[in-house]
Order: structure tokens, then sequence, then C-alpha cells
């Protein structure tokens, strides 16, 4: 984006072409996925591509075909096609915030609206954002991005990045971003990501209950809920604390601490209360910072407020799309306090 505000014809110029750079980065990236895609159809027919990839299309089209026709999600190709993109991760994204914030940095396009994060098809272009930044005094995160949504501008295919996943897990992206195609709102990352969460974890339980599976382990979800609860109490602690009028190393002091309570907090937990299940240890060991915790508050936010509203439609796709829709319609302040609102009727 350019900067604004600085003087000097020079650094608008270098600003410009930084943004020029950032996205031509961006459409070189995208043209390329698309010239890799070919439909599922033809992967599955052709003997010479390895048996598991084609078993794990097949079973990839069972989870699209559901998604239309049981979820209402798009009905279109995007999920039909394939791409091998000869990578771990379709793209980099880069969270950033200020040393003492958990605002984030939003980056604003043409299409999406603003987001909380920089996408990069390169890792090592997107460790220089990251760098940069940092040189900034800036708190950074990268986080590789296995799959995203052009929110139906284009035909998204099944990655070669996603075959690593169980059949199930597939399944969920695959009705995360379809949400995205069917409704998204500009410049609300937590509303579009809460809304495509929800859609996603409910669709996996119906998913799983016409299969004739058992529902996921209670515990399992438990867990979950309880891990992204700690993060979020994390958050609102660091936000109490960052509105007070402290010098900065008491600040800088202040936040460590509140990281290793965060680490505490887990620990306890996880001995007392999970049998000692180590799976968010690799998460919890990396070094902290803001910016780390910033994708639990976008994803995660107004799920509960989403499935109260579901609830509420009498569970019901279509009318649900239609609340999710009206209250997408509604003036910012507005749409949050409807949220809240049901997030209360939820409990």
């Amino acid at each position: 984006m350019i900067r604004r505000f600085l003087p000097g014809l020079m650094v608008v110029l270098l600003s410009a072409c930084s943004s020029v750079s950032y996205y031509s980065q961006l459409a070189s990236g995208q043209w390329q996925l698309l010239r890799a895609r070919e439909p599922v159809a033809e992967v599955i027919a052709d003997p010479s591509r390895p048996p598991l990839l084609r078993e794990h299309l097949i079973q990839s089209q069972k989870a699209r075909a559901f998604a239309s026709e049981h979820l209402h999600l798009p009905d279109n190709q995007s999920y039909r096609l394939y791409a091998d993109i000869g990578r771990p991760y379709v793209v980099w994204n880069v969270f950033a915030t200020q040393e003492f914030s958990l605002s984030a940095e939003n980056h604003c396009f043409p299409i999406a609206g603003c987001v909380a994060y920089r996408g990069y098809y390169s890792q090592s272009a997107a460790r220089g954002e990251a760098a940069l930044l940092r040189q900034r005094g800036m708190d950074v995160s990268i986080g590789g991005v296995e799959a995203y949504s052009t929110l139906g501008w284009f035909n998204d295919p099944i990655m070669s990045s996603m075959m690593s996943w169980g059949d199930e897990r597939l399944a969920t992206l695959i009705f995360h971003e379809l949400a995205h195609q069917r409704f998204y709102v500009k410049d609300d990352t937590e509303f579009n990501e809460s809304y495509a969460s929800f859609v996603e974890q409910e669709g996996t339980r119906q998913w799983r209950a016409v299969r004739g599976l058992a529902p996921v382990s209670d515990a399992a979800l438990k867990q979950r809920d309880q891990f992204i609860r700690l993060i979020l109490d994390t958050r609102k602690r660091l936000e109490a604390l960052y509105a007070q009028p402290l010098a900065a190393d008491v600040m800088r002091q202040a936040k460590a601490a509140q990281f290793e309570r965060l680490r505490s907090e887990y620990r306890q937990m996880r001995d007392s209360q999970w049998g000692g299940d180590k799976r968010y240890d690799a998460w919890i060991n990396q070094p902290m910072n803001n910016a780390r915790l910033l994708p639990f508050g976008l994803y995660d936010q107004w799920v509960p407020a989403f499935a109260a509203l579901f609830a509420q439609e009498g569970g019901d796709w279509v009318k649900f799309y239609a609340a999710v829709e009206r209250l997408g319609g509604l003036p910012v302040a507005q749409r949050k306090a409807a949220l809240r609102q049901l997030e209360g009727a939820g409990r």
C-alpha cells in the first residue's frame, strides 16, 4: 500500500513501486494457480496418477456434492478442479501489530476489502516483508496457508498442498471456503471468518452424521475450545494492559509476563485436565507476540453468535444465510451489537 503523508516525491515513488511489486506478485501467483487447474474427474480417471491422490479426490467430491446439496453452498466448479502447486503452502500470510496493540495492520484490496494480513506466494518474500516490519518495531507473525477463496471470482481448485490432510479436514476446508463464496462482507474479517468457521463446524457435524459416523469427541472439542479461550482471555488482559499509561520498559515487562502466564495456564490445563495431551505444545512453545494471537480473535470471535443464529432459524440453512446477509448489511456498530446479543442468547 502507498504510504501517506511522507515527505518527498522519491519516497512516494518508491512506495508506489513497492505497491506495484506487491500487486504484481499477487497477479502472477493467481495466474499460475489458474493455469495449473485441471478437472478432478480427469485426475481420478487417470491410472498414471498416484492411487492415494485419486482416492482423496474421490472422497473430496462426495463432500463437495454434500456442500451444495445439503448445506446450500454455491454449486459451481470450485473444488471440482485440482492444481499441483509444487509447494507446501499456496500463500504465506504476514500479520503485524504495533508493539503495544492487538489491532492488526489492515491492508485494503479492491475485491476483498480490508483484511488483517498481507499474502505472499513466495515464502522468502513474506520473510522479507516481516523483516522490514520488525525493523519498524512491530510484532510480526507469518503463517502458511494451504488454501484460500477468491470469493467466487474464479473457480478455486483443490490443491496439492491439501493432500497430506485426512479426508475430513479436506471436507471442512471446502465447507469453509464455499461459505466465503456464499456471503462476504468487505472490511470485516472477524465477521467473515467467524461465519465461515461456523459453517465449517456445523457442516462437518452434519457430514459425519449422514455417513453414520459418531460426532467428534466431546473431549477433543472441549480441548480446542479451552485452548482458544486461553488465547482470547490473554488478548483481553493485554488489551487492558495496553490501555494503561505506562512507560515502554514497564509495559514490555508486563507484556512478557502475560505471555508467560498464558504458557503456565496452558501447561496446567494440559496436565490436569487433558491427561498430558501435547497437541498444542508446538504452538505454545514458539516465541510469543501480539501478531501470533490475531488469527484466534479473527476466526473464532463470533462463532457462538452464529451458532445461536442457526438455532434461532431452526437449523434451516437457507433461512440462516438470509439472516447472515441481513446482519452483514447492518452498519458496523449495529452488526457487532446484534452479534453480542446473539452470543448472550446462546449461552
